[in-house]
């Protein structure tokens, strides 16, 4: 995603910024469809995808794969939402709404843009924390040095998250977000070729051996897999910016549309290929599965590089949002070393990283992709819709809230099974 006016206390997921650059509607450059259509792409897939198959596993690769085809659905209507709402108000307000906390503050006011800061803070730094518990599990498998404890604290994956401390502290640091730049383009890069690796080998295991697979698992699993599916497709506060930079706004939907298709599909195909080759084997973090050549070595060392460098700029929202109401604006070094401390001791209370992202995404990332934009909605559009119309945004934001309570515990119940385990 964006670094510069995107990268707010309102903006969305920054672990993808944007590979293609673009510039203000005020520049007169405007992003063309190809630039959109690369720029959803950069901005939705991340760390999320490497838990889709253990969530198959978990679901089925039938049930999974309706799940995630649902959730990229209900994830385009969403950002749609948004847009209508944005390009309704956009007349009566002399400011341009650019981001998800500008549109919060034109329909609820200081109410609407509080709500929208609170789930974004929530939610970048939970991201944070599964970034510290996939580099920390993966370091842990790579290389087993450390004896294991059943003290979370004193656990080789604790050890690990110890010593990436100081150099995160050092890190986040940083006042600009300038420096760290370049790193988002290296991030997606080494995201697109892991998973391309990994869907290699996969393929080569499934021809060695074709293990057991379910089509359909327990009920009691959906939940589980709408939660990660809902995460792996966070992205929706990213949809004003881009839109608002795309230079044929009528095609904006339709180039959306296309590229959310091509992102679920990759998905689908990533979930189901990594469950199938392993069957019940595979593991929460897909690339632990794989065999133990330098390959794999190096595309999980690549991983962990990518999102050793990535938690700077997904803290960032964090730090404009905690430095606003408790520094008054200003750079507040010790404050951001409270933070980054916090989200290290959060990611050693978790064991499991596909657990944790269900618990993200059927709590906050619901909240943040469903029920604001329908309320939202609700509120701009509700005087003229029809009542088929008002029904849908209602429902929905019921749909979110049922998600966000029942899969919340069922995500909570499933951490601290894990962790007594």
């Amino acid at each position: 995603m964006g670094l510069g006016s995107e990268a707010s206390s309102s903006s969305s997921r920054l672990d993808s910024a944007p590979l293609l650059p673009h510039h203000s509607a005020e520049g007169g450059h405007l992003s063309s469809q190809p630039k959109t259509f690369a720029n959803v792409f950069i901005a939705v897939v991340g760390a999320g995808v490497l838990g889709l198959p253990y969530t198959f596993s978990r679901t089925g690769w039938a049930a999974g794969s309706i799940l995630l085809l649902s959730v990229a659905l209900l994830t385009f209507y969403c950002m749609m939402l948004l847009v209508a709402c944005r390009r309704r108000l956009a007349d009566e307000h002399p400011k341009r709404l650019t981001s998800f906390g500008d549109l919060g503050a034109a329909v609820f006011g200081a109410p609407g843009r509080l709500a929208v800061d609170t789930m974004l803070v929530l939610s970048q730094a939970s991201f944070c924390v599964g970034y510290l518990i996939f580099i920390s599990n993966t370091m842990a498998h790579l290389y087993p040095i450390f004896a294991p404890s059943s003290n979370v604290f004193l656990s080789p994956k604790a050890l690990f998250i110890y010593a990436m401390l100081p150099f995160q502290l050092g890190l986040n640091s940083i006042k600009t977000l300038t420096l760290l730049a370049p790193l988002s383009i290296f991030a997606d890069v080494v995201d697109l070729g892991a998973m391309g690796v990994v869907v290699g080998q996969d393929v080569s295991v499934w021809l060695a051996s074709h293990p057991t697979v379910a089509a359909f698992g327990g009920p009691g699993a959906l939940l589980y897999g709408i939660g990660v599916s809902v995460y792996a497709f966070e992205g929706v506060c990213m949809v004003l910016p881009l839109e608002a930079e795309a230079a044929d706004k009528k095609k904006f939907g339709a180039t959306l549309g296309l590229s959310m298709t091509f992102i679920a599909a990759m998905y689908g195909l990533f979930g189901v290929m990594g469950y199938v080759a392993f069957g019940d084997a595979t593991r929460d973090i897909i690339t632990t599965n794989l065999g133990s050549g330098w390959l794999s070595a190096a595309v999980q060392l690549g991983l962990c590089i990518n999102l050793f460098f990535t938690m700077p700029v997904m803290m960032n929202p964090v730090y404009e949002v905690a430095e606003r109401l408790l520094c008054g604006k200003q750079y507040c070094w010790w404050l951001r070393w409270v933070l980054v401390v916090a989200v290290g001791l959060a990611a050693m209370l978790v064991p499991n990283f596909t657990d944790f992202l269900a618990l993200v995404g059927s709590s906050v990332c619901v909240l943040l992709g469903f029920v604001l934009p329908a309320t939202f909605h609700l509120k701009v559009f509700g005087g003229e819709m029809g009542w088929h119309g008002v029904l849908s945004d209602v429902l929905l934001v019921v749909l979110g809230i049922v998600i966000a309570v029942f899969g919340t515990y069922s995500s909570l119940v499933q951490i601290f099974h894990s962790s007594s385990a």
